[in-house]
């Protein structure tokens, strides 16, 4: 099973070393790299091309944000599942991509996602939080329930069908996409319950007050788009994180 891991960058020249050394590391070595660059001007694009192998396709050229990125690296995967490495997140072990193949191999599915821990950004080994996925329902995904997106892979044919990132959001197409391959696609996911990826914590979505006042009012807006929930499931989306954070 060939896998596409699609990155989108933009002058992160001090984490993606590390993004891209640890999807190199993966014993499951039958992946594409799907790199695009929004034309970095720190030295990433220095970083990627001393780290080419030939199974990185690298793009560097303007786009209009990150899904608009996202979208374009999808449009060239050649693999029959995508997944996605952010470019300051890096992969908790080695096995990750295996894991994945196997668990695609074994059951007639349409997706798998495992966990998530958000790490601190100057040490990686540190967690601060541990997001645990769970099994996928109709009924949790509209009490705002979704998978970590950077735990979450899916065949290609899904997003031929349904469609990749709606870019009039800004933060959430993510979760959009989410609502509208797992509601109204009704896709067939399994749940991996290892953690896939360490996520630097600074993401662009929780910067400041008035992003994560954003957030949300583009998070209801996808609820009500793909009908599966209201304001309801926005709150509980967002009181379910507080048990994640890990108290030390």
């Amino acid at each position: 099973m060939k896998i596409s891991v699609v990155t989108a960058v933009y002058n992160r020249r001090e984490t993606l070393a590390d993004a891209v050394v640890s999807l190199q590391a993966q014993t499951h070595d039958n992946f594409e790299h799907v790199v695009m660059d929004g034309g970095s001007t720190d030295g990433s694009l220095d970083v990627l091309r001393q780290l080419a192998d030939p199974r990185m396709v690298l793009v560097s050229e303007r786009d209009e944000g990150i899904y608009d990125a996202l979208n374009k690296g999808m449009a060239r995967a050649s693999g029959d599942v995508i997944g996605l490495m952010h470019s300051d997140d890096v992969f908790a072990s080695p096995s990750v991509l295996e894991l994945v193949a196997r668990a695609f191999e074994e059951s007639s599915v349409d997706a798998v996602y495992g966990d998530l821990q958000y790490v601190s950004a100057r040490d990686p080994e540190k967690v601060i939080r541990q997001w645990t996925s769970g099994l996928a329902s109709p009924a949790k995904l509209k009490r705002g329930w979704m998978p970590p997106h950077p735990s979450l892979y899916v065949r290609k044919s899904v997003v031929d069908r349904w469609g990749g990132y709606d870019t009039s959001y800004q933060i959430a197409a993510d979760y959009d996409a989410i609502l509208r391959w797992f509601g109204l696609g009704r896709i067939n996911a399994r749940y991996v319950p290892e953690v896939f990826v360490k996520m630097r914590v600074g993401g662009e979505s929780n910067r400041s007050v008035e992003r994560i006042l954003q957030k949300s009012r583009e998070d209801y807006r996808a609820l009500r788009t793909n009908k599966v929930g209201g304001i309801g499931a926005l709150a509980w989306k967002n009181l379910s994180k507080l048990g994640q954070f890990r108290v030390r």
